[in-house]
């Protein structure tokens, strides 16, 4: 194929997202090109004083069936798909059609309309676009000729490059628009197969959490990491389509300073994202929590208590385990101030994370230079429709589930024993059970007044877990809660448990052996909230 670059001559151009149009017109008439187009962007294009042709006039064939048919003709496809070789050029000229060397197409909105509240089905199909991916994909398969452009914001680089070049598109240029151009239009019919297979045959939505049978994914690429898990591995960091519905995602975070992110640190800081927004949930309005992560395992977290200030709530989580907190990854629920600030720039961390920062946070985080300062301001807006869908890689494939989310709050679980749990240890199992969620599974975690004191996870055996946070706490174990993220399949956990002193148990239950574990409870005085969930993560 040659890659020769000659000057623009001829462009078509029907855009459905007309920003920058003013920009592309400037571009089209300063190098003199003969423009092509269609419908609102022909008319568009006349406001702007460029001199357009339609498309029918060009071709001699009228708009037909209500519009859907435009620009399905030789004249057209055969303008773009010509090799610049004697044999194309002579059936060019046998059959009347002209070359076109730009090709400006951007698709019917069919995200923005499914999305759109009261969309039907068959305002869905309607907007499924036919002659614009057809001329998208022409374009860039013959990028050795023909320059494609599919966003709007790459009208600059276009007019920068055209005018470099003597009004030609330089080889680079052609094959970097076409790239973007295949990946414009896997992504287009990846949303339209996955909104059909959300849909039964009579064109009626399904059970919007099922899901569904085939699996459509695509995405754009927002950075190449300098390695992944370790530094022979190469690593991406990809803003996936079908997850476009949440606000909350690290693609949307803004990055105020530090070096750039590591896989690690995206991996610990998506973890870190996770546990504020469980703990948030679980709090009345104003309420204030902060959590500390390392390695993908929660170091500490607290909640406050009423009017404690934030930095105060900060400095529990972090002493819970502060030895592991060095290096580690910071999430807190309210805006971070200076006297937070300070705080945090006492050792060191890798990544802190909320939802603002004041003027004067910002100023004293700057010492850290290294720190990453990540703002996301919608951190905790609820995402419409079902829990988001999670996926994980396994050899030979992918496996999808559903986010868990807890359902029970423990205030509203049952209570088995004789004793029931004192409104300060509600307050702290519910603390336990939303950080154990977060521990790998064996998972226990230990709280005394609203603040983790020991946490063990990762475990075979969901004894040697309790083991492991006890260990941890300590003599803080006295007067603790504990959270267990599934049942306890024997009493002897809750044996050792209570001998360290744990006064209360959050748990799912629904083990053959609960009425024992009960009975353990009842026997060391200790309360017991069942909930009927469980929170494994593997």
């Amino acid at each position: 194929m040659s890659t020769s670059a000659a000057p623009l001559r001829r462009a078509l151009v029907s855009v459905s997202d007309k920003s920058n149009l003013a920009t592309l017109a400037d571009i089209l008439i300063a190098h003199k090109v003969e423009v092509l187009s269609t419908g609102g962007t022909h008319k568009a294009l006349l406001e702007l004083g460029v001199a357009v042709v339609k498309v029918s006039e060009f071709t001699g064939a009228p708009e037909i069936l209500d519009g859907r048919v435009k620009t399905l003709h030789p004249k057209i496809h055969g303008g773009i798909l010509a090799l610049p070789t004697a044999a194309h050029q002579a059936e060019l000229e046998l059959h009347g059609i002209a070359a076109i060397d730009l090709v400006v197409v951007n698709l019917y909105p069919f995200m923005q309309t499914i999305r759109a509240p009261g969309a039907s089905f068959a305002d869905a199909i309607e907007n499924i676009d036919i002659g614009g991916p057809t001329m998208v994909r022409a374009a860039a398969k013959n990028w050795g000729r023909v320059a494609v452009v599919v966003d709007p914001s790459d009208y600059a680089a276009l007019g920068e490059a055209l005018g470099q070049h003597g009004g030609a598109v330089p080889e680079g240029l052609r094959r970097s628009l076409a790239r973007k151009a295949f990946a414009h239009t896997a992504s287009y019919d990846a949303a339209i197969a996955d909104y059909l297979a959300r849909h039964d045959d009579e064109g009626q939505a399904i059970d919007p959490a099922a899901i569904t049978p085939g699996l459509f994914v695509s995405g754009e690429p927002l950075a190449e990491l300098r390695y992944g898990e370790n530094p022979h591995q190469s690593a991406r960091f990809f803003r996936t389509d079908y997850a476009a519905a949440e606000q909350t995602g690290l693609d949307r975070a803004l990055i105020h300073q530090g070096k750039a992110l590591s896989y690690n640190n995206l991996l610990d800081a998506d973890a870190a994202l996770g546990l504020i927004r469980d703990l948030h949930a679980g709090l009345p309005e104003g309420g204030r929590a902060a959590a500390v992560f390392k390695h993908l395992s929660p170091c500490g977290a607290a909640i406050g208590t009423d009017g404690e200030p934030l930095a105060d709530v900060f400095v529990r989580a972090r002493e819970a385990d502060a030895e592991s907190a060095f290096g580690g990854i910071v999430s807190v629920n309210q805006t971070v101030d200076a006297d937070l600030a300070a705080r945090l720039i006492e050792g060191f961390l890798e990544v802190v994370i909320a939802p603002g920062y004041t003027p004067e946070a910002r100023a004293l985080l700057a010492k850290k230079k290294r720190m990453r300062v990540l703002e996301l301001p919608q951190m905790f807006a609820p995402v419409a429709g079902p829990p988001p869908l999670r996926l994980r890689s396994v050899a030979g494939g992918v496996l999808v589930q559903r986010e868990d989310l807890i359902g029970v709050a423990a205030r509203d679980g049952q209570v088995p024993t004789k004793r029931a749990p004192t409104a300060a240890e509600l307050s702290s199992l519910d603390l336990g059970q939303r950080v154990a969620k977060h521990v790998r599974s064996n998972a226990i975690v230990l709280v005394r007044d609203n603040v983790t004191v020991g946490i063990g996870g990762g475990q075979t055996s969901r004894v040697e877990a309790v083991r492991q946070a006890l260990s941890r706490a300590g003599e803080a174990a006295k007067g603790a809660v504990l959270a267990s993220d599934a049942f306890f399949p024997f009493r002897d956990s809750v044996d050792a448990a209570a001998q360290a002193g744990v006064r209360a148990i959050i748990q799912p239950a629904g083990s053959m052996r609960d009425a024992e574990v009960v009975a353990a409870c009842d026997e060391h005085d200790v309360a017991m909230v069942a909930t009927g969930e469980r929170h494994f993560r593997h």
